[in-house]
């Protein structure tokens, strides 16, 4: 009974969104993309011909929303799920902590790229202590990755949440980067714990 009316309080919540509604009308895989493209307007990231990376990608609204707004970008994209083609876009189905994960992208780029963006955070169990601690260590790992991907001026975006690791990622970032900033997008629901960090300028 509890679990039904969670439910029904979710679907009720996604009726009144304006970003779910926006998202449907503009041909959006999910609001997200509003995230992003706040992101965007606020530290002007995106150009044409950009490389970028888009990791924890389902079901794909970043990459819609640069693919759409920027001329000849090539993305990868990877997840634990499958979804549907974007043109410009490479999928990889896999976990991105895995090294040959790790390998494929590095191998499929052979060069520095533009931009690493990632959304990526673990199932809710929750206990939100642990799911922030766990999705900042993802955080953690993609940052480290893309100290090793990006071009000297290129830029890092990742979701984190309010926890133990928060000022650990912040700390990090300014320790590699030269402009840290960490910013709640309007699109995020005012009940969401989330933020996301962008890093930008490698040290």
């Amino acid at each position: 009974m509890k679990k039904n009316k969670i439910s029904k309080n979710w679907i009720n919540k996604q009726r009144r969104d304006i970003y779910v509604r926006k998202s449907k009308i503009e041909g959006y895989r999910s609001r997200a993309a509003y995230k992003i493209e706040e992101i965007n307007k606020k530290f002007k990231i995106f150009d044409n011909k950009f490389s970028i990376i888009d990791l924890g990608a389902a079901p794909g609204s970043w990459s819609q929303y640069v693919i759409k707004n920027y001329k000849n970008c090539r993305i990868l994209t990877i997840d634990l799920k499958n979804i549907d083609s974007i043109d410009h876009c490479f999928h990889i189905i896999g976990d991105f902590t895995n090294d040959k994960n790790k390998a494929k992208i590095k191998e499929y780029f052979n060069k520095k790229v533009e931009v690493i963006m990632s959304d990526m955070a673990v199932n809710t169990t929750g206990n939100k202590n642990l799911d922030s601690l766990v999705t900042g260590e993802l955080c953690l790992d993609a940052m480290k990755f893309s100290i090793d991907m990006l071009k000297p001026n290129g830029v890092f975006i990742s979701k984190i949440f309010m926890g133990k690791s928060f000022n650990e990622i912040v700390e990090f970032s300014k320790k590699n980067f030269k402009k840290t900033n960490i910013f709640k997008p309007p699109a995020s629901r005012k009940d969401s714990k989330e933020s996301f960090v962008i890093s930008k300028f490698l040290r």
